[in-house]
């Protein structure tokens, strides 16, 4: 699927903002859905196929971090918050339920075109276009990683559900085991130099990674911090 080809929703409930960034979106190559609250949200994505999402936090009636955590719970699909100026508690809790980026009230349309190409990338195909030697399979602990399908499952073969950035994170994880990764390292592999301030999000989705694959997220045994150094994965990778 080519840029070209890609579906956006767009969701605010300002018609005049959704209309506004529809027509600069179409205009860029995209196909673009509107939304205006979280049942159109549900219904949209219950019968189309869509790439990713831009999703407006303050909303009346059923907020977006409502609607945010209901897409994760039932899909990858790829969210880009839309949150007001200053409110980094919304921005952080975004995070936690899984958004891949935010993006602060008012803004440049160009600015949001360059997030949502930056996620794009970062969640089309990157098993083989960022990764083309990857093995087709990494065993570590009682997980199995395919980059080919982006899939995580356990030795049960039951799928676990990764958000782009915790595929990223986990994958520069088990290519680098036994290495200390800074924060600023992590970002290089898994964002390139795209991030900026953005960089916050390493903590966030590491937590949210620690708490699907490690026994004891307290007391993490598979990705553990390395004091004033940054992350090391101690788990021993075997490649199938």
């Amino acid at each position: 699927m080519t840029e070209k080809t890609k579906h956006l929703l767009v969701v605010d409930d300002d018609r005049d903002i959704r209309q506004l960034l529809g027509e600069f979106l179409r205009k860029h190559g995209y196909r673009v859905s509107e939304a205006e609250d979280g049942r159109q949200v549900r219904q949209t994505l219950t019968t189309g196929q869509f790439d990713l999402v831009v999703l407006d936090i303050m909303m009346p009636g059923e907020d977006g971090l409502s609607v945010c955590r209901w897409i994760r719970a039932n899909s990858g699909l790829p969210i880009i918050l839309l949150t007001a100026l200053g409110e980094e508690t919304d921005r952080i809790v975004g995070l936690e339920m899984g958004a891949d980026d935010y993006l602060a009230k008012p803004f440049n349309p160009r600015e949001l075109l360059a997030r949502i190409r930056s996620v794009l990338r970062r969640t089309n195909h990157l098993g083989y276009a960022t990764h083309p030697n990857t093995p087709t399979c990494k065993r570590f602990d009682r997980w199995v990683l395919d980059p080919a399908k982006r899939e995580l499952r356990d030795n049960k073969g039951i799928l676990v559900t990764l958000t782009s950035g915790e595929y990223e994170l986990l994958l520069a994880f088990v290519e680098h085991p036994g290495r200390t990764l800074s924060r600023d390292q992590l970002l290089d592999i898994t964002r390139g130099r795209e991030a900026t301030s953005f960089d916050r999000s390493i903590d966030v989705q590491l937590s949210r990674l620690r708490k699907k694959i490690e026994h004891n997220p307290k007391q993490p045994q598979l990705i553990k911090t390395v004091r004033n150094g940054g992350y090391v994965f101690s788990a021993q990778v075997t490649e199938q």
